[in-house]
């Protein structure tokens, strides 16, 4: 893909601002023609800039009131099973390799300490896990992955 412009880069805010914006409306917003939107947004999505479009959820508002930071050191050689197996498990919503004394940082949200107990339970009892390191969230300042293109 060409480099991302400036033009891209505006309408790639747009969509941060709001994924729902048709076309037309961003065009608007930009005064550009529709047809530059349209063939920009394309352009961006077949190039994997733009990966899929969401809604941002109030986790606490969905009864998810805990957020932890796990830390994990895996066994030599197998830090990418590892990493895949746990990105698969449901209250998981970030996985990143890190360097330092631990491979891996894991983020992810619970309903309760009940949950929170039986997802690093499992996180143990994985093959090639040899440690885990927890901490929970007290305040969340501030949590928006988006930003300015």
């Amino acid at each position: 893909m060409d480099k991302v412009d400036d033009i891209d880069k505006k309408i790639l805010n747009e969509y941060l601002d709001d994924a729902r914006l048709s076309y037309r409306e961003v065009a608007k917003r930009l005064n550009f023609a529709v047809g530059t939107i349209l063939a920009r947004t394309k352009k961006l999505e077949l190039n994997n800039v733009i990966i899929g479009y969401t809604a941002l959820l109030n986790h606490e508002k969905l009864g998810y009131d805990i957020t932890a930071i796990t830390e994990i050191r895996v066994s030599k050689g197998k830090l990418t099973e590892v990493e895949k197996e746990i990105s698969k498990l449901t209250p998981t919503c970030a996985v990143y390799d890190v360097t330092g004394e631990n491979d891996v940082i894991v983020i992810a949200k619970f309903k309760n300490r009940n949950s929170m107990s039986e997802f690093t339970k499992k996180l143990l009892s994985m093959t090639h896990v040899e440690r885990t390191n927890s901490r929970i969230v007290l305040n969340t300042v501030k949590e928006d992955f988006r930003f300015q293109a």
